[in-house]
């Protein structure tokens, strides 16, 4: 499978933010599905089983470092690279991305070629060989 064709999960709350980063994604050629909230994400990753996973880290329901947990626990998802999104510059994030298995980090606001450019790098680690 090429990189560009992957399926990307994008979980946040806010409309806007799934809405942006789902019309950078599909313009860069990979293909999208959303989820609202944490519950929403869980659902969508077990169904769709995405090739990556963009999280957001405050959501309703189970938070994005909650998701992560449950998914990387999860025997069919254990292996979906995750992305944590936030606008917070938690002095625990490092700590928090190694405990949640998190692949990386996306800070918002988030520019189209770091997004892009950070989904590659974790695809591409996340494939074995």
């Amino acid at each position: 499978m090429e990189p560009r064709d992957a399926l990307i999960l994008v979980a946040d709350d806010f409309k806007d933010t799934r809405d942006m980063f789902a019309q950078f994604l599909t313009r860069a050629g990979f293909r999208v599905a959303h989820a609202s909230d944490g519950l929403e994400a869980l659902a969508q990753a077990s169904e769709l089983r995405p090739d990556l996973i963009i999280l957001d880290l405050s959501m309703p329901g189970p938070d994005g470092a909650e998701v992560a947990r449950r998914l990387k626990a999860n025997k069919q998802t254990e292996r979906i690279p995750i992305l944590l999104l936030t606008a917070y510059n938690l002095e625990h994030l490092p700590r928090m991305i190694r405990e949640a298995g998190f692949a990386g980090f996306l800070m918002k606001p988030c520019l189209p070629d770091d997004l892009i450019g950070e989904v590659v790098r974790a695809l591409h680690e996340s494939v074995p060989g």
